[in-house]
């Protein structure tokens, strides 16, 4: 996806973009070439790629819900998809992107801090650890996480307010959904939508699950994530 193929793909999902924005996106782009060629963060290094597969692809969160000035909280966002990208596009999202790995995390406070952005944070920790402290905090918790859906909704529902929503990013995933049906109820949340589509030049299928958080999740979870794994929801 070049750059003009990029922006005309963000038009037709209502997203114009200003030509500050875009140069932020650079920035970040080669930012994140540079970085990796010494510390593993993406196998994605084509700028093409990259604008279609990281950045077009985080953006596709407003087709499940409309943003504007939301906290919202990116779990396991790895090099900053989708948090970061959502960040530069929708600057008024009080944004907050937590991840396991150090070296993940100098890497986006330094884009951080070279864009100056502000009303985002970083926080290293594991997200069942943070849920604890964080509980019914955030109007939108969002994924592109690789866990099933099942386990991924017992570290992330916790930590959405009533009536938020819980919107993790898949690829095709109707049999994790049925799965996770006990699971998403148990926490507090109602499946409300999911909607699936293709990106751009035949490059995969991707589901946004749209999940409610209707009732307060039980301090019973998050559990340990070697108990989450070992007997899922």
């Amino acid at each position: 996806m070049h750059k003009e193929e990029f922006i005309k793909a963000l038009e037709e999902l209502n997203i114009n973009v200003t030509k500050k924005q875009l140069s932020n996106l650079d920035t970040y782009y080669k930012m994140l070439i540079d970085y990796n060629s010494h510390t593993n963060l993406t196998r994605i290094t084509d700028e093409k790629e990259v604008y279609l597969k990281h950045f077009y692809d985080s953006l596709t969160l407003v087709k499940a819900i409309k943003l504007d000035n939301q906290s919202l909280l990116d779990v396991g966002t790895g090099a900053g998809f989708p948090g970061l990208v959502l960040k530069i596009i929708f600057p008024n999202l009080k944004i907050t992107l937590v991840d396991s790995l150090n070296k993940r995390i100098v890497f986006l406070n330094y884009v951080i801090e070279t864009l100056k952005l502000s009303d985002i944070k970083v926080i290293h920790t594991r997200a069942e650890e943070y849920a604890l402290n964080n509980r019914e905090k955030y109007d939108i918790v969002t994924s592109r996480a690789v866990a099933q859906l099942n386990m991924l909704s017992e570290l992330c529902l916790p930590m959405v307010k009533i009536n938020g929503y819980f919107i993790p990013m898949k690829a095709q995933v109707e049999n994790e959904i049925d799965v996770s049906k006990k699971a998403i109820k148990t926490l507090g949340g109602e499946l409300k939508d999911k909607i699936i589509f293709k990106l751009p030049y035949d490059a995969g299928i991707r589901t946004l699950i749209k999940i409610k958080k209707i009732t307060k999740t039980s301090v019973k979870y998050p559990r340990k994530f070697s108990e989450i794994k070992k007997k899922p929801l």
